[in-house]
């Protein structure tokens, strides 16, 4: 393999080098010392021997791995107003800190960003990320159809998880399972499945044969309707991981919504990345993205993450639904007297009464993320953050018009037979390719990222391995950042 080229002036590497990694790893304390080392001597030792062993995925807008994001200026600067303040953000105690109207305030304007009315979102709140998201949404999901099914059945009895436990709530509800049908799941998905009782198993695709990621209406409506012992979750992959693709369009959401209150099942939508695209504006050039997200107002719950397109730190994910009610069944906090609220306070200028946190989601200890998702948006509003996401959007079909045009490389997925359509038109954020020779595609990755100038992530399509650019920090400059990926994607194929 080629020397890789070094950074341009005022670029940085995106990876340490495997000696900085390697001296790193050998300057960590090998024991609790006897006697503190004090602070000061331990900031030296941070600064000057761990930090140079940390990638910059937050910092660099060429890190295009995992769809980290960054922190913007006024995230970061509020992000150590966290520390300082260091609240713990789980009962609303109005008469003793703002720190839950901030929280509620927040996740309003997270709802006016994305086109959502607040009033109709009332079960909102900050997790540790789109996994504990799902955790929520299927936990809440796995409530309502139990709950559902029993109204209905000859007991008349209520039947509740949370109350009752799984395999009671199921027997009273004549139900022999609970099944989760989808479309090329995010693996949390997965794990939500198995942290709520549901199983992996339980999650099944009924995407089209050719198109995985779309939903294959029918077969979706022979799952639903074909076994009645079975309850049924819908979710829906708002911007799949590999790809970037939307599983759905309105028309799609309209009749899924549909299938859902006929077979009495909860619709839920993960959209840890796919729900900023509700910003872009009205028009030919992102009418397939708008698509992708139109109709996410008739889900029962959506999920998704702040410290990606919101550019907040780590870690901040978001919950939606408009169940409040299913919400505090699950989570609220029993039998803890040192824990009363004063939730029963009307607080805000809209008259709406804040639910402690802890009642609403799973933890009863939780950091002040809403204070930099507060920041970050009063500080650029709507307009900045349509203006970001359109960047990334350009820098991402840049690239994907790139290798259109290569010689050494193929973008993914490949279009069906007959879809004349324009395939930057599908591009998000996501980009996913391969090389056209096998000896160079098995070692790709490995190629563009020893450069240390950009990160890229493997990954595997088709049974074959594939790269994949996931285009998501608020730093992205369209014009120097596509030179950057060009002079790596040529210097790899050399």
């Amino acid at each position: 393999m080629d020397v890789p080229s070094q950074p341009n002036e005022g670029e940085t590497y995106v990876l340490p080098s495997a000696e900085a990694t390697l001296i790193a790893r050998s300057k960590l304390l090998s024991n609790l010392p006897q006697r503190g080392l004090g602070a000061e001597q331990i900031q030296h030792h941070l600064r000057e021997d761990i930090v140079p062993g940390l990638n910059r995925a937050s910092q660099s807008p060429n890190y295009y791995g995992f769809v980290i994001g960054g922190v913007t200026p006024a995230a970061a600067f509020a992000d150590n107003v966290v520390t300082e303040v260091d609240q713990n953000v789980h009962v609303h105690l109005p008469n003793e800190t703002i720190s839950t109207d901030v929280e509620d305030r927040a996740l309003s304007m997270v709802c006016e960003l994305i086109g959502l009315s607040p009033a109709e979102w009332p079960h909102r709140i900050f997790t540790t990320g789109a996994t504990a998201s799902n955790v929520v949404g299927l936990a809440c999901g796995r409530e309502f159809v139990l709950r559902e099914a029993a109204k209905t059945n000859s007991s008349g009895k209520h039947a509740s998880v949370a109350e009752h436990g799984i395999f009671e709530a199921m027997k009273l509800a004549e139900k022999s399972g609970i099944q989760i049908l989808t479309t090329v799941p995010h693996s949390s998905l997965r794990k939500a499945a198995s942290i709520v009782g549901l199983g992996r198993a339980s999650v099944v695709d009924v995407g089209m044969p050719d198109q995985r990621h779309i939903f294959d209406l029918p077969l979706l409506e022979k799952r639903l309707s074909e076994d009645t012992s079975i309850a049924s979750i819908v979710a829906v992959s708002c911007a799949e991981v590999n790809t970037g693709l939307f599983a759905t369009n309105g028309r799609d959401m309209q009749q899924i919504r549909r299938l859902c209150d006929q077979y009495g099942a909860w619709l839920h939508v993960d959209a840890a990345f796919g729900l900023l695209a509700r910003v872009l504006p009205e028009n030919e050039k992102y009418s397939t993205l708008k698509a992708g997200v139109a109709g996410l107002e008739l889900a029962d719950s959506i999920t998704g993450d702040a410290h990606k397109l919101i550019n907040v730190p780590y870690d901040c994910g978001i919950y939606l639904s408009r169940h409040l009610d299913i919400g505090i069944e699950v989570f609220h906090n029993p039998n803890a007297a040192y824990l009363n609220t004063a939730s029963t306070e009307s607080t805000t200028s809209t008259d709406r009464t804040i639910p402690s946190p802890l009642n609403i989601g799973i933890e009863n200890s939780r950091r002040f993320r809403a204070l930099p998702v507060y920041a970050t948006l009063a500080a650029y509003g709507r307009e900045g953050y349509r203006e970001m996401l359109e960047r990334q959007i350009a820098l991402a079909r840049g690239i994907a018009k790139y290798l259109l045009d290569s010689k050494d490389y193929v973008l993914l997925p490949q279009q069906p037979k007959g879809d004349s359509s324009d395939p930057l038109q599908h591009i998000y954020i996501v980009v996913l390719f391969r090389a056209k020779g096998e000896q160079l595609n098995k070692t790709l990755v490995k190629r563009v990222n020893a450069g240390r100038r950009l990160y890229v992530s493997g990954t595997e399509w088709a049974g074959l391995p594939a790269v994949r650019f996931a285009i998501s920090n608020w730093q992205v400059d369209v014009e120097r950042d596509l030179q950057i990926v060009k002079d790596v994607l040529v210097e790899a194929a050399s």
